[in-house]
């Protein structure tokens, strides 16, 4: 073989182990940082369960709600499903009882129950018996579901606020029935106006917050 193929070709066999060892050496530090920023991501999770409390409430068509509540500060995470009603494993089509519901896990440390229930009576209309909306039915009932005697006595407080407030024409015809079981909604439900933007909500705010800010 002439020499000249000879140097060239170990030549570039040269410069090809370089190229893949300067790779591997740029991709270690990398690998350590994805390490790194995954274990920190963990770590901020597992401070958010520690802080985390969820609640569970209905104001109509899940959807809406959901869309509203997710962005709020403090909001971890928003389910859409069914609670409240008489069967198991409900579904879209047999869900007999059960209302329109959504869990929300909230940080404790951003946000409290008394503050997403102000919130709650600012983006529905509290005082239509079984509707929201164009929505008719006890699956669309306004409703909270609380978890302890500590839960039903802030609903009572705040309900009682915001029919001080008069900013309603009528007054809260709100539920608060004991919380039971919550059955997560059809995984197309989940998320439903993310997925389809201009999809059907009857939910926006109509005042501002209900409580003192002093």
């Amino acid at each position: 073989m002439n020499t000249k193929v000879i140097i060239g070709v170990v030549f570039l066999l040269v410069l090809s182990l370089a190229f893949m060892a300067s790779r591997m050496i740029k991709g270690t530090p990398n690998n350590g940082q994805s390490k790194k920023e995954n274990k920190l991501d963990k770590q901020i999770d597992n401070k958010h369960m520690v802080n985390s409390k969820k609640v569970y409430i209905a104001g109509g068509c899940f959807w809406g709600m959901e869309d509203l509540f997710r962005k709020r500060k403090g909001v971890l995470d928003t389910e859409v499903g069914y609670i409240g009603g008489q069967n198991e494993n409900p579904t879209y089509d047999n869900h007999p009882g059960h209302a329109e519901g959504i869990e929300i896990t909230y940080d404790t440390t951003e946000t409290n129950f008394k503050e997403i229930l102000d919130y709650f009576f600012r983006i529905h209309n509290p005082t239509t018996v079984d509707q929201q909306g164009n929505d008719i039915g006890s699956s669309y009932r306004s409703a909270i579901f609380y978890q302890n005697e500590e839960e039903k006595q802030t609903a009572e407080e705040v309900i009682a606020i915001v029919n001080q407030s008069n900013r309603w024409d009528g007054k809260v015809v709100t539920t608060l029935e004991p919380y039971t079981k919550f059955w997560p909604a059809e995984e197309y439900h989940q998320d439903y106006l993310v997925k389809n933007p201009n999809g059907y909500t009857c939910h926006f705010e109509r005042f501002g917050t209900f409580l003192d800010k002093k």
